[in-house]
């Protein structure tokens, strides 16, 4: 069963909003905000075993329901004892009357000028506060320690019950893509399913009559589809259901049926190929036949030429992105415009690119108007600072450039030419995805 969210604003609403009348020329901040006003999240909810729920975004508040951890507990491997017996200017002995482990109290009261053996994660016993590490112990024997004045202060040493988390607190947000650390804290609650958005399911398909699968044979004139490939990757990486439609035939009859098929089958379509002003470019001519294109041209290099709208079909409807044809023009706009959309209708939270700063080692060409995103070689240089490279030539079809860039170099609208050692920014590819 198909269970999408028909968006109740059409996007011919959301853009008279806005205030922007030239869909030949968006900025990429325009089309951001565009499809951030434009895009409802899904509200299908699934509850998933912890192991299972990796990537996926929480459907709902998870509240602690004990305190972590539950006790005063050891930080370290030593003795415990109550810490206003200490003296900072003498050494002070204690008798040991017994020993306390991880799961395995030790039961009593320990008096002042007692102690008690303890392990890390043990409870602390009662009278005891603080605990003093076996290397910093002056002298000990069988039944008693020696604990030199200033090696250690009061309370050094516990961890108080509640610490990491309180009971009746919020231990994570709705929103949050759960990470291995959220995991391992749901775990620690004793919480073993959680609730989840379920994926999205995301069709997807390139358009040209040159482009051949890898396991075809390549006739004259023709070449290999890379992007249905590099899609796949970054929306597996997603955590998307995907339905590969393969390689769709420059023609609109077939490209209506392929777009007809994908909306009534997924919440979001996505093509690469046709989106430009070429007479066989038809998908931005379907798209407006069977729904509304917000946009389809964007002030950015590369990716100038990219469609978002929705469709229908039968009663269902489903977002549609429409890629540029060029490998790294799909790799950029998928990365900067499709995945946070993705994300929120999952109901994630809004987590932009983490942008850090670097020395560019090089002059960059650039000019003002657009958006530019070049591929780049960061790396720390010999005064520990940030610096970064491009990797050649920049074209857009040049897809070995991204396999060698670790990182975009994110040249900003009304940003010019670079000189060498100017600072600019950068996004490193591992905080994409």
């Amino acid at each position: 069963m198909n269970q999408q969210v028909t968006p109740t604003i059409s996007l011919n609403e959301t853009i008279s909003t806005m205030g922007y009348d030239d869909p030949q020329n968006l900025s990429v901040s325009k089309a951001r905000e565009l499809i951030n006003q434009s895009i409802q999240p899904t509200c299908t909810i699934e509850h998933l075993p912890i192991q299972q729920a990796l990537g996926r975004v929480l459907a709902e508040d998870i509240v602690s329901g004990m305190n972590v951890p539950a006790h005063d507990n050891s930080a370290m491997d030593g003795y415990a004892f109550a810490g206003n017996t200490l003296s900072t200017v003498e050494e002070v002995s204690y008798r040991i009357i017994g020993k306390a482990f991880a799961g395995r109290a030790y039961q009593g009261t320990v008096a002042a000028g007692e102690c008690v053996r303890i392990m890390t994660g043990a409870v602390m016993p009662d009278g005891c506060d603080t605990v003093v590490p076996l290397e910093f112990i002056s002298k000990a024997s069988e039944d008693r320690i020696h604990v030199a004045p200033g090696c250690v202060q009061p309370g050094s040493n516990r961890r108080m019950a509640g610490e990491d988390l309180r009971l009746g607190k919020i231990a994570l947000r709705r929103g949050k893509v759960l990470r291995p650390a959220d995991l391992g804290l749901l775990a620690s609650l004793g919480i073993a399913t959680v609730p989840v958005q379920r994926r999205l399911r995301v069709a997807f398909f390139s358009t040209g009559d040159e482009l051949r699968s890898v396991d075809q044979t390549l006739d004259e004139g023709c070449i290999y589809d890379s992007n249905r490939y590099t899609l796949h990757a970054m929306l597996t990486r997603l955590g998307c259901e995907l339905i590969d439609m393969g390689v769709v035939k420059d023609d609109t009859v077939t490209l209506e049926a392929s777009f007809r098929q994908a909306c009534e089958h997924a919440d979001v379509v996505i093509t690469t190929g046709g989106v430009s002003l070429g007479d066989a470019d038809y998908i931005r001519q379907t798209m407006a036949q069977l729904g509304e294109v917000a946009f389809w041209s964007i002030a950015m290099r590369p990716g100038r030429p990219m469609a978002f709208g929705k469709i229908n079909s039968n009663g269902k409807s489903a977002y549609l992105f429409g890629l540029p044809g060029n490998p790294v023009a799909v790799m950029v706009s998928f990365y900067f415009f499709v995945k946070q959309a993705l994300l929120q209708m999952q109901g994630a939270e809004h987590a932009p690119p983490l942008m850090l700063k670097a020395s560019s080692k090089h002059a960059i060409k650039k000019r003002a108007g657009r958006t530019e995103y070049q591929r780049g070689i960061a790396e720390i240089n010999s005064e520990g600072e940030l610096e970064v490279s491009i990797t050649g030539s920049q074209g857009s079809g040049i897809l070995r450039s991204m396999s060698e860039a670790n990182c975009m170099i994110v040249l900003d609208h009304d940003q010019g030419q670079v000189t060498a050692g100017a600072k600019v920014m950068i996004v490193l590819f591992e905080g994409l995805i």
